[in-house]
């Protein structure tokens, strides 16, 4: 995939009103400067979500939310990066750059040709579904209608081996290209042949709506695999994508919770009641790539699966996967039912209303994750505590620094005696992350009051002319500050909002939106005093460090010839401040 060049993302977000955007979505009430409304990301009664024209931003005071047009788009209107960065550009009038490589152009053609072929595929299913008694029949007796059948575009793969390859498979070219989107196979002799055959079929559609691959189901169990799911393509890579999530987004115009069961049917009965909230994982485990996905759509996440062992490691597999995702404001439960039930029987047997009752009782996952834990742990003694100190440690570590971190491994130190000290099983941060931390102080330091005035206004760092001398200072934040000063440097017209988008997804990012959203008093005079005056006191420290290094060398080792020379250029230095 192409890469697209920063330069135009910052003249994206330079052209992009945020206020129009969010405004668009969002009522929105003037303070001041800014704008204010209650958070579309989280249900709260006052108004903590601001969006500001100046920084070209938003931030929830409340549950943490922030990021530029992109991410807001990507956030409200469940967009991929690129699509929001198309959106956006539609709006400006702008032309997003695309690759001139030729081999990126090609790679961009064959992808419209494998959409086209899977479309075909699908209408193909589709109309054998009209014309199959048997596969309308399976589906009355599983209660899907009409509409449901029309939403999902299920269809009926016919029986023998080469409907879809008669029906589309008509040249060479063609044949290669259904090939290449997983829907032949082909034996020991190599003869090709098709690889659904007498099936109920599922399009898999991506986040654009598009199909990218199937699911076909067998009528008779004992018809093979229950399920089979097409191969992985340049197009379907299963650990990535999750059944019925465009439906869900089609359905629903705020997903407040969505419910991951295990297979297409659960899925279209869950909506056929009327629970349209419900995905499925492609025949695999949920990934981590499944729990950011899932994160990214709706903050409260539910894993429904059978109670039998084989549900319960596939909970403990879902809980470790998200456990490294769970931010403050984010949930996830864990709902396993009865032997022998499935989300899909029990809905048909009880109803949307017992189902939800059911989701009401679901075990939350800091419950779950103790449970399993002690299973086979006797927390009566000393040996035992310490396994599950061992055990759960490096697990809770995982998880990110927040309210919901804390209280877990509080809970671990009440359950070993251990203590409550929120800081358990927090491994000591590498001295690199240390340096590029904000470390919360009261009164800001030189490096936080710095940072702080480059997010009010990031050209102030122009003002230097390039003339910072602290590469090197062991301070918490300089790499930090230097980074940002580099940034505007090459790249001048950034704005605030732009400036952030370049650390999403970085540790430093949520100190970087809490600096950027706080209103420093003063106007640009002061400002721009302020971060000169906070160069030349960095640069102070840079020489009085190294007089300290010398100084240590000189004790443990002495200095050469070159170390002394650099002692007396320090020391006169140092007294030219002094005069």
């Amino acid at each position: 995939m192409a890469r697209i060049p920063d330069a135009f993302i910052d003249d994206l977000l330079a052209r992009s009103d945020i206020v129009e955007v969010v405004g668009s979505r969002v009522p929105l009430k003037r303070q001041g400067k800014e704008y204010a409304a209650r958070c579309p990301f989280h249900d709260e009664r006052s108004a903590s979500f601001t969006v500001s024209p100046t920084k070209q931003f938003y931030h929830c005071f409340g549950c943490g939310a922030h990021g530029t047009a992109i991410s807001f788009l990507m956030n409200y209107d469940r967009l991929e990066f690129l699509d929001a960065v198309d959106e956006l550009a539609k709006r400006a009038g702008m032309e997003v750059p695309r690759s001139e490589n030729p081999r990126s152009a090609q790679q961009q053609d064959d992808s419209r040709e494998l959409y086209s072929a899977l479309d075909a595929a699908t209408k193909f299913f589709q109309k054998n579904l009209e014309s199959s008694e048997k596969a309308r029949s399976y589906l009355d007796g599983r209660g899907v209608d009409e509409e449901n059948r029309a939403r999902f575009q299920i269809g009926y793969a016919p029986d023998g081996y080469s409907g879809l390859r008669d029906a589309l498979g008509k040249d060479e070219r063609r044949m290669k290209l259904l090939d290449r989107a997983g829907l032949f196979s082909k034996n020991d002799r190599g003869h090709v042949y098709d690889k659904f055959r007498d099936r109920v079929m599922f399009p898999i559609f991506d986040r654009r709506g598009r199909v990218i691959a199937f699911g076909g189901r067998v009528f008779e169990k004992d018809d093979g695999p229950k399920y089979l799911n097409s191969p992985e393509t340049a197009l379907f890579h299963k650990g990535r994508e999750l059944y019925g999530l465009w439906q869900v987004r089609q359905t629903n115009q705020k997903i407040e919770r969505l419910i991951v069961v295990e297979g297409y049917m659960d899925v279209v009965s869950l909506f056929q009641f009327g629970v349209t909230q419900a995905v499925a994982t492609l025949g695999t485990a949920t990934t981590p790539d499944h729990a950011e996905l899932l994160f990214r759509n709706a903050p409260d996440v539910f894993f429904c699966f059978d109670g039998d062992a084989a549900g319960r490691r596939a909970g403990w597999k879902a809980l470790e996967s998200v456990l490294p995702r769970m931010k403050d404001g984010r949930q996830a439960f864990f709902l396993f039912l009865p032997d022998g039930e499935d989300p899909d029987s029990i809905v048909r047997k009880e109803g949307a209303e017992a189902f939800d009752e059911r989701l009401k009782q679901a075990t939350p996952l800091s419950q779950f994750f103790f449970d399993e834990l002690t299973r086979e742990i006797n927390l009566g003694t000393l040996d035992g505590k310490a396994r599950l100190a061992e055990r759960a440690k490096p697990m809770l570590a995982q998880i990110p620094d927040g309210a919901f971190g804390d209280l877990m491994k509080q809970q671990l130190g009440q359950l070993t005696g251990l203590g409550g000290n929120a800081q358990a099983g927090r491994p000591q941060m590498p001295q690199r992350a240390v340096s590029r931390t904000i470390q919360p102080v009261a009164k800001r330091s030189l490096v936080r009051g710095a940072i702080a005035v480059l997010l009010q206004q990031p050209t102030l760092a122009l003002t230097l002319g390039g003339k910072h001398h602290f590469q090197g200072l062991r301070l918490p934040g300089v790499e930090l500050l230097l980074e940002l000063l580099g940034l505007v440097e090459q790249r001048p017209d950034i704005s605030t909002g732009a400036l952030l988008e370049h650390f999403d997804g970085r540790e430093e990012q949520a100190s970087l939106h809490t600096l950027a959203a706080q209103t420093l008093a003063g106007d640009e005079a002061m400002w721009t005093v302020e971060l000169h005056d906070a160069v030349g006191q960095l640069e102070k420290q840079l020489l009085f460090q190294r007089i300290d290094d010398l100084n240590a060398k000189q004790r443990q080792q002495g200095l050469d010839d070159t170390d002394k020379y650099e002692m007396r250029e320090l020391l006169k230095a140092r007294a030219n401040l002094r005069l």
